[in-house]
């Protein structure tokens, strides 16, 4: 299942503390000998409009999931990103066969330490998906705290990646972390209807259980909570809840959509209208994956297509809405 990308945008206040931290950098290099000064972090002196996202992801060498489908679209959309990958695939898991390597929590912290030892570790988003170990996910909650300790208004963007259509692909072990310890510290949440009952513990049979299982995640901690894919009676739709003051009832809304997961991106108070450009984005991409597979001779409900992502970059920096949300009274 291919997820593409979200994340809010950020305040001119927390692009100051980069500012700092360079004049920092540059007082200690000063000191040291002009072949090993550091040059100059221009992301953080000259910090895009959008913001500077750390990005842990699983990574193929072929085809497009994972980082492989967010780094791109998050460029495009003006972010600095820097990827970790959690695993480093030839292909995904859905061909016949697969060879690769998996990183795991001990070498994860090992790149924190190294980007913190050179004054790198300054990030406006932390954003994470497939995470397949305990071990791993724990490693993750660190950098969190780390990342925070760093820069307080980080915005953390989980998706929660567990399984779909009643079936687990993590370890079972998985969903008690998640549940416990990763939504109270999440900004944003985006899992599909499967994983919104996973960390709810209630099933989700209505419009009104996925209005509540948001509820339930805000009680939690995040303030902005997409539940990215809800069958009810045959229809297919996504759910967004945006609590924006604690205590406040949270603005919800839906978007009818064919059977997709989406993130978002830009448009912090207005988690609808990001729904929209997402939804809208990725329905491009996939409208013109399958034209193209067509043309050359595919038929696309018997192959396995892989996304035609650089192709569609004029859909994702500007898409036309044309699935718009309807905010529940």
């Amino acid at each position: 299942m291919i997820r593409t990308h979200k994340l809010s945008s950020i305040t001119r206040r927390s692009q100051s503390n980069p500012l700092r931290k360079l004049s920092i950098l540059r007082e200690k290099s000063s000191k040291k000998d002009s072949r090993t000064m550091a040059p100059p972090i221009l992301s953080l002196a000259l910090p895009s409009e959008t913001g500077r996202v750390l990005s842990i992801q699983s990574h193929t060498v072929q085809g497009y999931v994972g980082n492989k489908s967010a780094v791109f679209p998050l460029q495009l959309l003006g972010y600095d990103v820097d990827p970790i990958m959690s695993v480093q695939f030839s292909n995904h898991t859905g061909y016949p066969t697969f060879k690769g390597q998996v990183l795991n929590g001990k070498q994860l912290w090992e790149l924190i330490e190294g980007l913190e030892a050179n004054n790198l570790l300054y990030y406006t988003h932390l954003l994470t998906g497939y995470i397949g170990s305990v071990s791993f996910l724990n490693t993750v909650l660190e950098v969190v705290s780390k990342l925070r300790s760093i820069n307080p208004t980080l915005t953390y963007v989980c998706d929660p990646v567990m399984g779909d259509e009643g079936k687990l692909y993590v370890p079972p072990e998985l969903v008690s972390v998640y549940r416990e310890k990763v939504v109270p510290v999440a900004s944003m949440l985006t899992p599909n209807q499967f994983e919104a009952e996973q960390l709810t513990g209630f099933r989700i049979a209505s419009e009104q259980d996925g209005r509540e299982a948001c509820r339930h995640l805000h009680a939690a901690g995040p303030s902005k909570v997409v539940i990215t894919s809800i069958c009810i009676d045959g229809n297919l739709l996504l759910i967004g809840s945006h609590q924006k003051e604690k205590g406040q009832s949270p603005v919800q809304f839906k978007i009818v959509i064919p059977k997709i997961p989406a993130y978002f991106t830009k448009y912090p108070n207005n988690l609808d209208k990001a729904a929209e450009l997402a939804v809208s984005s990725l329905q491009a991409v996939l409208s013109r994956t399958l034209k193209d597979y067509e043309e050359a001779g595919y038929d696309p409900q018997t192959s396995s297509l892989e996304i035609r992502l650089i192709q569609s970059q004029d859909d994702i920096r500007n898409p036309e809405i044309e699935y718009t949300s309807h905010l529940y009274d």
